[in-house]
């Protein structure tokens, strides 16, 4: 195993078959299996598969790195484990076995060494001999792994299942409570002896954690609960499913805080034809939506049903070009060193990864250069006349189940990677960069982070306390001012948005103010014509509803038909008309509204599958399924002819882009 880094001097771990075993079958099939495995299992619980290939008739893999000491390295360093951490670590581990196992894979060699204390809680690693299950759910035993933690079966060359993996982390959770093994760690022979014949040494190891041991290191496998059973117990109230697996990773993260602050704002998806609620920047979380709830400010729509699972990332590239893409400089440390402990800060929680893709060459003002975005294959077609641009978008990346975040901090600029933030927004006269992190602040309120790009200096706002949350929705034109709404989960389960709080960017304070209106809750906010307040939709014949700042409502503008799933701007640049689906009509039929007067002043139909906002007062632009491979963004004028592609990306990708006026250079 060997340290690279990427372009942004992130960490990533190369494993590469030895030489010597690159003509046995027996390792290649072993480490290929082990790759299989990795890619299967929920990325909270290990690390995370970035690409695979072979070179040399050589397999390998390059993953996540996960900065820490694994355990044995901190027992041996730092003594047992006890109290808190003891527990935390228990339920961590039960958590990453269960996931393990709901992907149909047995470890086969869990022990101390193979996990990892990360920052964010411990992850299992090295797959090196585990296999998916057969049909029965069990594999034939034979005697590989670390004998101080191997079951009975094992040794016997029995069937092996996931029993096996429990009966091995219960020895684990004896040596991180004990520093010894439960079978001892002496002989060969005399450790296979008691691990057939004598009970466990369970040494300190107390109270339910000691219980649910006991029952693990039994010797039928048959008697031992599974790692769901072990989690129900430790957690020491029922849960199952989906939420238990959540439930344990909370539970286990070291920082002690909760998984995410929601409603996540995972993005949307660019599929047209996908019906979400018409608001003014935000697809309202957990209405017909089955995907991360909450992507507020700038989804062009709700996520479609599951596509096919994505291939990962650099699948059959050789080992040097997976290394010159990840920007790989160096090769020559082995696994033992990397593991130190980490070193991360609270400010660097969201820290950007650079990618490798720079900025696209300008050949005229107004020639049109297609930019491959990182991550996905989406192609942007850009302009410096262009009066929008993109300035940030999310991709759902399958193998880690969960959205990416992806921003420029400037126009024109390349993208670059957030992997710990939930939304990155650029300012538009790309001053200032915007982002909103994955937990709440340890005294348990949201908050957001402006940086200035100019200098690098950072500004924290809180805003809402938990269990609130305040995704970011919109900045204004003039870049001095954040718009952001606040949620909470009503009684039915699902978020509500309960008002909205706008940020003052050069006092860096956050004015909060609730909206009490039982009309209100299910649509989102949008900065009204002027920015000087909000609007919101409202009533069974959709109309739109105008604040103050101070939540105060100032007029209606009743039955103008449902503003288009997930629209980013409503009012036009100039601020004298705004645009909704057409009352009675569907996604292809627009209408065109006077802002003071609220008078239709045109209706037109155009090939649009959903607008996203306005390109210029003349224009919109909008999602254009084009042949059912790739979908685009299309500027359409108010003939509804299409005239100018802006961007297009291959049908299976899950994509939510963000556009803004372009202000800057």
């Amino acid at each position: 195993m060997y340290l690279a880094t990427d372009a942004s001097g992130a960490n990533v771990a190369v494993k590469w078959l030895r030489s010597e075993l690159a003509g046995d079958q027996v390792s290649v099939e072993r480490f290929m299996r082990e790759v299989q495995a990795a890619e299967q299992v929920a990325p909270f619980c290990t690390a995370a598969v970035l690409a695979k290939g072979v070179e040399s008739e050589r397999p390998y893999i390059v993953s996540e790195y996960i900065e820490g000491f694994s355990l044995q390295q901190v027992v041996n360093e730092q003594g047992p484990r006890s109290g808190s951490s003891l527990h935390r670590l228990a339920i961590g581990t039960a958590t990453a076995l269960a996931a393990i196992h709901q992907a149909g894979i047995v470890h086969r060699d869990f022990k101390p060494a193979n996990v990892i204390l990360g920052g964010d809680g411990p992850r299992v690693i090295d797959f090196g001999i585990a296999r998916a299950l057969d049909a029965t759910s069990t594999l034939t035993g034979v005697a590989v792994g670390t004998p101080s933690y191997m079951p009975p079966e094992q040794f016997m060359g029995r069937p092996v299942g996931p029993a096996a993996d429990l009966f091995a982390w219960a020895g684990t959770m004896v040596y991180a409570a004990t520093g010894r093994a439960p079978f001892g760690s002496d002989t060969m022979p005399a450790v296979i002896n008691r691990v057939l014949n004598a009970p466990p040494d369970l040494g300190t190891l107390d109270g339910a954690l000691r219980e649910v041991a006991a029952a693990c290191l039994q010797k039928d496998p048959a008697l031992r609960p599974t790692a769901e059973q072990v989690m129900m117990a430790l957690l020491q109230h029922p849960v199952s499913g989906g939420v238990m697996l959540a439930e344990g990773a909370r539970m286990a993260d070291a920082r002690g805080g909760p998984p995410a602050r929601g409603p996540y704002p995972g993005p949307g998806n660019q599929g047209p034809g996908n019906q979400g609620l018409g608001n003014p920047g935000t697809s309202h979380p957990g209405r017909g939506h089955h995907g991360p709830p909450g992507w507020t400010g700038g989804s062009p729509t709700l996520p479609p049903p599951r596509r096919r699972r994505r291939a990962p990332l650099l699948i059959g590239a050789s080992v040097a070009v997976a290394l010159a893409l990840v920007g790989a400089v160096a090769l020559a440390i082995p696994w033992d060193e990397l593991n130190r402990p980490p070193s991360a800060t609270p400010s660097e929680t969201a820290s950007r990864q650079r990618t490798a893709t720079p900025a696209p060459t300008r050949r005229s003002p107004d020639a049109v250069e297609v930019v491959k975005l990182p991550g996905a294959a989406v192609n942007l077609h850009e302009s410096e006349t262009d009066p929008i641009s993109l300035t940030s978008y999310s991709l759902y990346n399958e193998n880690q189940k969960r959205w990416i975040d992806y921003a420029r901090d400037r126009p024109r600029s390349a993208f670059q990677r957030y992997a710990k933030n939930m939304e990155t927004r650029l300012s538009p006269d790309g001053r200032f960069l915007a982002f909103r992190g994955d937990d709440y602040a340890d005294d348990g309120f949201d908050y957001i982070v402006i940086v200035d790009v100019a200098d690098g200096g950072r500004s924290t706002v809180k805003t809402v306390s938990r269990p609130e949350a305040s995704p970011i929705l919109d900045w204004s034109s003039d870049s001095k001012r954040l718009l952001l709404s606040v949620e909470s989960k009503g009684s039915d389960g699902e978020w509500k948005y309960r008002g909205f709080s706008i940020v003052d960017v050069a006092t860096g304070k956050a004015r909060t103010t609730r909206v009490d209106n039982f009309q209100l809750g299910e649509e989102s906010f949008g900065w009204d014509a002027e920015e000087k307040g909000v609007i919101s939709v409202y009533g069974k014949y959709a109309g739109l509803r105008f604040f103050d700042a101070d939540g105060r409502r100032t007029r209606d503008v009743p039955r103008v038909g449902e503003l288009p799933s997930g629209i980013q701007n409503v009012f036009s640049p100039n601020g004298t008309r705004f645009v909704t689906n057409c009352p009675g009509g569907n996604d292809g039929d627009h209408c065109l509204w006077d802002s003071d007067t609220g008078k239709r002043v045109k209706r037109f139909e155009s090939p649009c599958d959903q607008v996203l906002g306005w390109y210029d007062d003349t224009h919109l632009y909008c999602w254009e399924q084009d042949d059912g491979v790739r979908d685009e963004i299309q500027v359409v004028d108010f003939s509804g002819k299409l005239t100018r592609k802006l961007l297009d990306v291959s049908d299976d990708v899950r994509f939510a882009p963000v556009f803004s006026p372009s202000r800057g250079s």
